[in-house]
């Protein structure tokens, strides 16, 4: 069940694992690393200031969409969470600023998706975890081209995963979003890609080319730093990985004892 701690700067936890951190007085602190990198992409996205539509699958205590809203005024963005209590408590104990442009719904992401306008949106987040695993029906090259048709020509997927060595997960992820888009990226930390340790990695896709260099700078800039793998290097560690189609699709795979763990 979802839970938000005061006493410790609006933490939001579900099921025991974090979820969010939210400054509702300082909405471009972002304190998470992997909701940092994914900032960086929003920063990366357009001009400085530029509003965009935004769709967000998977909201927590909507600290993106904060973000995106206080540093893109005039943004749209929809957000869309499946955990009905989690919807409620966000509503009730952490409300939006006015005319913030941002709408909640309690529906399931990939319905919605399904759902959404053709070339609707400039920007597709995906940070969808049941617990501590991302749904297997969000996986798959189905998906990946319902992703595809939703965005704008150009626009750009940008997806929170979970994984550690061998990266059988991440590794099929990555050869889905190549079978669909032009162009695909990975942000994570060095740790995590040599397989010292399980951890959060960002998928990035697009029809356009990514502008590598400009995300590479800020993620390296980080409290902790992350490496962008694209081209050749990003080649060798997918490997002969193959797309994910519905019928094979599974959750990303359960992180150990205290990979995710608050304190």
């Amino acid at each position: 069940m979802p839970d938000i701690d005061r006493e410790r700067a609006w933490l939001l936890t579900v099921d025991g694992a974090p979820q969010s951190y939210v400054d509702l007085d300082d909405p471009t602190y972002i304190e998470f690393e992997y909701l940092r990198r994914l900032a960086h992409v929003v920063d990366c996205a357009a001009s400085e200031g530029e509003p965009l539509d935004v769709l967000h699958l998977g909201g927590g205590a909507l600290t993106l969409p904060r973000y995106v809203a206080a540093t893109r005024p005039g943004s749209r963005q929809d957000v869309v969470d499946a955990d009905r209590a989690l919807v409620r408590l966000v509503r009730e104990h952490l409300p939006l600023p006015p005319r913030s442009g941002i709408t909640l719904h309690a529906m399931d992401a990939r319905e919605w998706a399904g759902r959404a306008p053709a070339a609707s949106v400039d920007l597709l987040v995906a940070d969808v975890f049941t617990g501590s695993r991302v749904p297997g029906h969000l996986t798959s090259l189905a998906y990946a081209r319902e992703a595809e048709r939703v965005l704008r020509p150009g626009g750009l997927y940008a997806a929170n995963l979970a994984d550690g060595a061998p990266f059988a997960f991440l590794r099929s992820q990555l050869a889905t979003f190549q079978a669909v888009f032009a162009d695909v990226a990975l942000i994570a930390e060095p740790s995590v890609l040599r397989g010292r340790r399980f951890g959060n990695a960002v998928l990035l896709a697009s029809a356009r080319p990514l502008d590598v260099a400009a995300l590479a700078r800020r993620t390296a800039g980080d409290a902790f730093p992350a490496r962008v793998e694209h081209g050749a290097s990003l080649r060798r560690f997918v490997g002969d990985a193959q797309p994910v189609t519905d019928a094979d699709a599974r959750p990303s795979p359960e992180p150990p004892d205290g990979a995710f763990s608050v304190g």
